[in-house]
């Protein structure tokens, strides 16, 4: 089985008081996003974990697998 890109990661969703859809990605601690709607914060997440690994990677740090505990 091939190994997933590491930008495809487990995203949570959920509703922030405002009436916003917030992303979160708990394998990249501080890579979060928000949305209008869901598909809107699928979209962000995706260019904020992007970004997220693209910084790691400049730094010279790991850049952590996708697993939820």
């Amino acid at each position: 089985m091939p190994n997933p890109s590491p930008t495809q990661r487990t995203v949570l969703l959920y509703p922030d008081e405002n009436g916003y859809v917030i992303a979160e990605v708990p394998s990249l601690p501080g890579c979060v996003s928000q949305g209008e709607t869901r598909d809107e914060a699928l979209q962000n997440i995706q260019e904020a974990i992007a970004l997220h690994i693209e910084v790691l990677q400049e730094r010279g740090q790991p850049v952590p697998d996708d697993r939820v505990e």
